[in-house]
């Protein structure tokens, strides 16, 4: 989605690079934040999440590079969109929840 929205935008880039410098740090971020996610690779979208682990204004970024490349993801990378789709109506528990039913089920 960010390289849909940088290479829209015409964000200046760097000669060997794929995103401006803007959209690399916000990427970075991102990367950052996953990598402490609680749900790991199990993930669910944003939308869904309780958790919310994006300060205010790379949440705000976030918003709206999902709502301007979202749409246009339908045509470029139509598998990724419809695996986004899939998670967006998966069903998501805290993590606590689940720790708490675990540590009750033992």
């Amino acid at each position: 989605m960010v390289d849909i929205y940088c290479g829209d935008h015409g964000h200046a880039r760097e000669p060997d690079a794929a995103l401006c410098g803007e959209c690399r740090a916000f990427l970075d971020y991102a990367g950052r934040r996953l990598e402490k996610c609680p749900y790991g690779s199990a993930k669910p979208t944003c939308a869904k999440c309780p958790i919310h682990c994006y300060k205010p204004a790379p949440r705000e970024t976030a918003r709206v590079i999902m709502r301007y490349a979202g749409p246009r993801m339908v045509v470029r990378q139509p598998w990724l969109s419809l695996t986004h789709m899939l998670d967006k109506v998966r069903r998501v528990e805290h993590p606590m929840a689940v720790r708490r039913r675990e540590r009750n089920d033992s």
